[in-house]
């Protein structure tokens, strides 16, 4: 399946995102929304088994790579949570209909609670049928960087504009903008209560060096205290990408559907 591609944002600003959604229609039932992490694109294997979920399940599922991800357009350094989040929010708007499930995976666990908390400002809360956040790293420019900053990280973030740091995924180093961390403080979810106002499920290895699994303790505090829960993998790491580990979001997912 090839990619469609939606133009988001004005003028010089406009960047095309590419998008994947199953030919599947919900059937008026509930359909899935795909967010992923970090520099992840959407044709990892959590997102693939998700879509032959969708496909065999007759329910609709759909996927897309934020700017300077994956193959959509833009610069990667341009990259914020505000504009991704905008960029998931077109999406959404454009390729989906009735309750969708959200299923955001590390930074995309971020991205899906900043869309619910302005798809409820708008009036349309309604929309989210339910949260499925795998190792999810809301607020971790604040929460888990700044405190690990070194004087080296804080002098390339003032002078350079960004710092980089080895990558265990990429031979290439992962780059972390300034602006990033500016715009991350604007997005913190973990202030006060975040009303999702559907079901949300967590799940969260316990040997994940990237977002230590207290890091999902803590947001679930954040969280309603009705339908929330969360599932402790004790050997799970941050990929969540193991044969188990899919079947257990493949069952997640299906308990959400109900």
């Amino acid at each position: 399946m090839n990619p469609t591609f939606l133009p988001v944002g004005q003028g010089s600003d406009t960047r095309k995102i590419a998008v994947r959604k199953t030919d599947e229609t919900s059937k008026g039932g509930i359909g899935l929304v795909w967010l992923g992490g970090y520099r992840s694109d959407m044709l990892g294997s959590k997102a693939d088994a998700l879509d032959r979920w969708a496909i065999e399940n007759g329910s609709a599922c759909c996927r897309h790579d934020y700017s300077g991800h994956g193959e959509s357009e833009g610069n990667f350094v341009e990259g914020t949570i505000s504009r991704w989040v905008a960029e998931s929010l077109a999406v959404f708007d454009r390729f989906t209909d009735g309750p969708q499930i959200l299923v955001g995976s590390s930074m995309g666990a971020w991205v899906a609670l900043r869309m619910v908390q302005m798809l409820v400002e708008s009036g349309e809360g309604d929309r989210v049928g339910g949260l499925l956040l795998l190792a999810p790293a809301p607020d971790f420019t604040h929460e888990l960087m700044m405190p690990q900053l070194s004087e080296e990280h804080k002098n390339q973030l003032e002078n350079l504009g960004f710092m980089e740091e080895p990558s265990q995924y990429s031979d290439e180093p992962n780059i972390f903008t300034r602006a990033l961390f500016e715009d991350g403080e604007k997005n913190r979810v973990m202030k006060g209560l975040i009303e999702t106002g559907c079901p949300v499920h967590i799940i969260q290895g316990m040997t994940d060096e990237d977002v230590p699994y207290t890091h999902a303790l803590k947001l679930v505090n954040f969280l309603p205290s009705e339908n929330v829960t969360i599932t402790l993998v004790k050997d799970g790491d941050h990929r969540l990408s193991r044969e188990s580990d899919i079947e257990l979001i493949i069952r997640s997912v299906e308990n959400l559907v109900g």
